[in-house]
């Protein structure tokens, strides 16, 4: 796995954000940092922070923002400005249209794509500063193609992308990258949820065949902290499933 080499681009500890970071995807990329020697900063929320971690674990709710600021604040103070950012907080509540309410599908939005731009935000600030940053939003495969039941946390994620590339206009000047990572079905909470007939029908349009380990989307993730000329990209970690849409 790539987690066990050295960093190659830069010898200086970096401080590093994840939202989301005490699961799954947000903890396999929060520990990725951590192994190349990076001081690495995680929020959760209803969750209980990751035991035992080498990780600095800050609750925060990223749809507050005063708990997104208070949350910089601890990170900075503990490890300085942010160097990067992953924006890997998220949630979904899937219901097909005619029974979604509004609630349904706003409180997705605000999570995963309003909760986003709050930390990007943030961490923005420091990184002007600095004249450097990697910022890295997480968004899904079902941005690119849909999915059924999903229409809020798609539109979400899709909201990403664009606002991406918006932020790649506005910072690129100042050597502040922005990109997009978008998992197919990975080995988390989340797939261990579906159904075995769900699991089987996604799994037969993945030329792949199997699930993503979390730790091959940290792969992208670290790629991209570490690639200064890669700006406004959608990279899928899918197994083949997006087949580049």
């Amino acid at each position: 796995m790539a987690g066990t080499r050295e960093r190659s681009y830069g010898a200086t500890a970096r401080s590093v954000f994840v939202t989301g970071g005490n699961r799954g995807i947000g903890l396999a990329v929060a520990r990725r940092f951590a192994t190349v020697g990076d001081r690495v900063a995680v929020t959760y929320r209803g969750d209980r922070p990751p035991a035992g971690e080498n990780l600095l674990a800050l609750r925060c709710d990223v749809t507050d923002g005063q708990q997104v600021d208070q949350a910089f604040k601890e990170a900075e103070a503990a490890h300085g400005p942010v160097t990067v950012l992953v924006a890997n907080a998220g949630g979904a509540h899937d219901r097909l249209l005619v029974r979604m309410s509004e609630e349904d599908f706003t409180s997705v939005i605000d999570t995963n794509l309003t909760g986003a731009f709050r930390v990007a935000r943030r961490a923005v600030r420091g990184m002007l500063v600095q004249g450097h940053g990697r910022i890295v939003l997480m968004s899904s495969t079902a941005a690119l193609h849909g999915a059924a039941g999903q229409s809020n946390y798609a539109a979400a994620k899709a909201g990403l992308i664009g606002f991406a590339r918006s932020l790649t206009h506005e910072l690129g000047p100042r050597d502040i990258t922005c990109n997009v990572v978008a998992p197919g079905l990975t080995d988390t909470d989340m797939s261990r949820s579906l159904t075995e007939e769900q699991r089987q029908h996604l799994l037969s349009r993945t030329p792949a065949g199997r699930l993503a380990h979390p730790d091959e989307v940290a792969d992208a993730v670290e790629f991209l902290a570490g690639a200064g000329y890669v700006r406004g990209a959608v990279i899928p970690v899918d197994g083949g499933a997006g087949l580049g849409h």
